[in-house]
């Protein structure tokens, strides 16, 4: 039983999930440029920490002498940052922090809805709002009915903009159920037509064709990439530099007040989680063989005991 420091809590967690990037560490699964950073950044010849799981939601169990936010019983979620470790049942976190993210859990939402919240919905905010302008905008989201790009599709129409969202066949009645005015089907046909069609394209999964997608922006067209390749990033560096067409990637930022903003769309109904399948913690191995197909709806969410309520 971990015992929190006198900045820190200790939650409970009720739920977790899959994502990319656990997949991705778990198996070293990067470029090789890439390879050498995360092996130098999280251990070189095993993982400094053994314990997957990026976002959670639980409630507060005890709480550091100098912590002033939460109390003993208060429902939250959160994510824990590059530190990971959410697949256990307790964990403790600071109070407050830079790189992670930390509050109350929407009121109108199950610990596991919750759950799948945070990296998702934290990393679509953060892109969209990188593009210069969303409003009445033609936007395209590359990967709508994964778990980063069902709030992307759903931040972006809250944003006024006009989604278009791409992905699998099995994934294009979810992406209009979420509010995108089109949706087309990545096995069929050009995805990516010339001329200035859109104004922004997100790239969730980093699989858009480069190229072909700089040509379908207009002049002054903002490409955002969420997980890209190496040689995508310097191809993007040079193409900023070029002016007009704008290039963005980097890592999302995980703010508290990012989380409360979230939170409080989800209480207004404005956007929701979607989930697709749930599995228990002992069934960890099953859940990232499943998330790794690429046939989920939504997320993946882990529970750490049989049934998760409100």
């Amino acid at each position: 039983m971990p015992t929190p420091r006198h900045d820190e809590v200790r939650i409970r967690i009720r739920a977790t999930t899959v994502t990319a990037g656990d997949c991705e560490l778990r198996g070293l699964r990067f470029s090789f440029g890439l390879r050498l950073l995360v092996r130098m950044l999280m251990g070189p010849l095993r993982p400094r920490r053994k314990i997957l799981g990026q976002e959670f939601a639980g409630e507060v169990e005890a709480v550091g002498t100098n912590v002033q936010l939460f109390k003993q019983g208060d429902r939250v979620f959160g994510t824990t940052g590059f530190r990971f470790g959410a697949y256990a049942e307790y964990i403790c976190l600071p109070e407050s922090s830079r790189d992670r993210a930390l509050t109350t859990k929407p009121a109108n939402m199950s610990y596991a809805e919750a759950a799948a919240v945070p990296t998702g919905g934290l990393e679509a905010l953060h892109f969209l709002r990188k593009a210069r302008s969303l409003d009445g905008k033609r936007v395209l989201i590359y990967g709508g009915g994964g778990g980063i790009g069902t709030y992307a599709v759903q931040l972006a129409k809250f944003y006024g903009a006009h989604v278009t969202g791409v992905d699998g066949p099995e994934k294009q009645d979810l992406m209009r159920a979420l509010g995108a005015d089109r949706v087309i089907d990545y096995t069929q046909g050009d995805l990516t037509p010339k001329g200035g069609t859109y104004d922004v394209i997100f790239d969730v999964v980093g699989k858009s064709p480069f190229s072909a997608s700089l040509a379908s922006l207009g002049v002054r067209g903002d490409y955002l990439l969420g997980n890209p390749r190496l040689s995508t990033m310097v191809r993007g560096l040079w193409t900023s530099k070029k002016g007009g067409k704008k290039v963005v990637f980097g890592a999302a930022t995980q703010r508290s007040a990012d989380l409360v903003f979230l939170r409080e769309l989800i209480e207004q109904g404005k956007i929701r989680s979607v989930i697709d399948r749930q599995f228990p913690l002992e069934q960890i191995p099953a859940a990232h063989r499943y998330f790794e197909t690429g046939h989920a709806r939504g997320k993946v969410v882990i529970s750490t005991e049989p049934s998760t309520g409100p």
